[in-house]
């Protein structure tokens, strides 16, 4: 993997699932709340300020809905046409399966114990009909082998995601075979270049895989 990609990547901001604690996955639009659409403006505003009105950048963005309203928002603050946009579907959360759409506290109680690693903020047993992080990190290394490495890229995802493939360009701890990067609030943003990451916001949504 080349480390002199530069690559800024964020989380999308809180949605309505994440407000109230359920999963999401793969679903295709699950709205932002009034504190995501804040967090939005956030991003987009410490973007605005970091790299100047209409970067001359690659824009990707998964297709769930949520961080295509994250990244209509931040956009605007950018001075960039929403079109300029390009969904990806290696971009999205991990695929939670028969989880989707369910509150996590009735699958804790259906399971009889924590599906969370507190420790690390990561599931800790394979959603059924999911993905698990060995998938998650060939899609994404599928992505990155096919930017262009001479091309800088602003990049709107998901938590997990986001962890995977940030694990994948500057390390993290392993996690089931796949390095994965610390966990940090909805809404941050981190500017991965030359192999090395700095945080660029911090948001304030909340962490853990609440937040997938």
């Amino acid at each position: 993997m080349s480390v002199d990609m530069d690559i800024i990547l964020a989380r999308h901001a809180e949605t309505v699932f994440n407000a109230a604690a359920r999963m999401q996955g793969h679903m295709v639009h699950t709205p932002l709340t009034r504190a995501g659409i804040a967090q939005a403006e956030a991003m987009g505003a410490a973007l605005r300020d970091a790299l100047g009105p209409q970067p001359d950048r690659d824009y990707w963005v998964s297709p769930s809905g949520r961080t295509q309203q994250t990244a209509s928002i931040v956009g605007e603050h950018l001075g960039i046409d929403f079109f300029q946009w390009r969904q990806d579907p290696r971009l999205l959360e991990i695929d939670v399966g028969g989880w989707e759409g369910r509150w996590y506290a009735d699958i804790v109680a259906e399971l009889g114990e924590s599906i969370v690693c507190p420790d690390r903020r990561l599931f800790r047993v394979p959603p059924p009909g999911g993905e698990w992080f060995p998938a998650i990190a060939a899609r994404l290394a599928d992505w990155l082998a096919q930017l262009d490495p001479t091309r800088p890229v602003l990049a709107i995802s998901h938590g997990i995601t986001a962890r995977v493939l940030r694990g994948i360009l500057v390390g993290g701890e392993d996690w089931h075979g796949v390095p994965v990067a610390a966990d940090a609030p909805q809404g941050t943003v981190f500017h991965i270049k030359d192999g090395a990451e700095t945080m660029l916001h911090v948001g304030s949504g909340v962490q853990g895989v609440r937040a997938a």
